[in-house]
């Protein structure tokens, strides 16, 4: 159950699946185009076993599922929802900014997105927490419409989860055939022009064969971690970690690194034992297939494994990982110490638990407001500035052959 890993099989797992489904996912697309809401409620019923009349969810659906969810986690999902969005707001950007440049002034400015698409899994578990990661940063950012899918039948915490974060109108529909109306539109889902939110490899699939139509984030699948530790380290703290993120799935995947030995060895016994009483047993043993130890000379070494795997989510569990820092250069999210479980950053921290996987966190940034805003560069030039610029302008656009470039600032120095 608890093996050696290597950093090939690591970087390997998922990409024989994603072109295993690839053509199935490519025939769902093209059904949803050709066939709208019907071929969207057909491949529901597929395979979700749900029978529907309505993709969209009813304004007294959502009210009846808060008569289904208790105070305490309702204030948990409000409490939780505040974190994300005082987190969220630290990061918003001003819309405009404006510098001198002598008497000239050059910046940006930012536009939130008129539209956005979220999805959110559902199936064996309902992810309320995954609604207020994808739709509070959306809501921050100024979005002017954020639609969301979820499979059916919707779960009452994940409705109240995406009213709460100020979705605008939910649909019962989920996999590659919620990617597909969201990115070209039916009767029903409204076209958008981006689409956010993590999923199965179906999901990954479509985001994929859908890019040149939609805007994605990113791959954000099967969950995983990294944890670098050195024999500072809690054995416990450490499988208890891994086994976080084993449950989710059997394709999740956990890799420790550390150069001890015997730190491998004792955290296989929590493993093994803290495995026997979990209510998850069997996701967690699949996912573990996946998963293993990986033994460094040293945190210098370790530190270059764990940007080599890149992962979802990087612990590091060392004396000092404020000293290690600077030296990441690949993860989704990074946890520093002990006391830093990445189950507080799925739910409470305010950080968004919305991350790319399968090593694309070596080019992608978790989802954050950034994701649901466009910035246009803005220059605006006095008569001195222009004369300044025009010398330069004029060689550089008349060798590459584009002359009425070169004449459009000519004209101007002649009034």
């Amino acid at each position: 159950m608890w093996q050696p890993l290597s950093v090939e099989s690591w970087e390997e797992r998922g990409r024989s699946d994603l072109s295993r489904v690839l053509p199935t996912v490519s025939d769902i697309i093209e059904q949803v185009r050709r066939e709208g809401d019907e071929a969207v409620m057909r491949l529901t019923s597929r395979f979700d076993k749900v029978e529907l009349d309505d993709l969209r969810v009813s304004r007294a659906e959502i009210d009846a599922a808060y008569g289904q969810v208790d105070v305490e986690l309702l204030d948990a999902l409000k409490f939780a929802r505040s974190r994300i969005e005082r987190y969220h707001r630290r990061q918003r950007p001003e819309d405009i900014t404006l510098f001198k440049d002598g008497e000239s002034s050059l910046g940006w400015k930012y536009t939130p997105l008129s539209s956005v698409g979220i999805y959110i899994p559902g199936g064996k578990a309902a992810y309320p927490s995954t609604a207020l990661m994808c739709a509070v940063p959306a809501r921050v950012a100024g979005v002017g419409r954020i639609i969301a899918c979820t499979p059916p039948p919707v779960h009452p915490l994940t409705l109240v989860a995406l009213d709460l974060a100020g979705v605008d109108t939910i649909f019962k529909c989920g996999g590659a055939q919620a990617i597909a109306a969201m990115g070209v539109g039916t009767a029903t889902v409204p076209k958008v022009l981006k689409i956010v939110g993590p999923g199965n490899v179906y999901v990954t699939a479509a985001k994929i064969l859908l890019r040149q139509e939609v805007e994605m984030d990113f791959p954000a699948g099967p969950s995983e971690i990294a944890i670098l530790a050195d024999g500072s380290a809690s054995p416990e703290y450490v499988a208890a970690d891994i086994l976080a993120q084993a449950e989710h799935g059997p394709d999740s995947a956990c890799a420790l690194v550390t150069m001890d030995r015997d730190l491998v060895e004792r955290v296989g016994e929590h493993i093994e034992a803290m495995t026997e009483r979990s209510e998850r047993r069997e996701n967690i043993l699949s996912s573990l297939r996946n998963s293993g130890y990986i033994i460094v000379r040293d945190l210098e070494e370790g530190v270059s494994v764990c940007n080599r795997l890149a992962p979802e989510h990087l612990s590091l569990q060392v004396r000092d990982p404020l000293s290690l820092l600077p030296s990441i250069e690949a993860a989704g999210a990074i946890f520093l110490g002990h006391d830093s479980p990445v189950a507080c950053g799925d739910y409470t921290t305010g950080t968004d638990h919305v991350l790319p996987t399968a090593g694309n966190a070596a080019v992608h940034s978790g989802l954050d407001v950034l994701h649901f805003m466009k910035r246009s560069s803005v220059q605006l030039l006095d008569r001195e500035m222009l004369k300044k610029l025009a010398p330069a302008t004029m060689r550089l656009a008349e060798t590459e052959g584009l002359h009425a470039h070169a004449e459009s600032v000519r004209v101007r120095l002649t009034h």
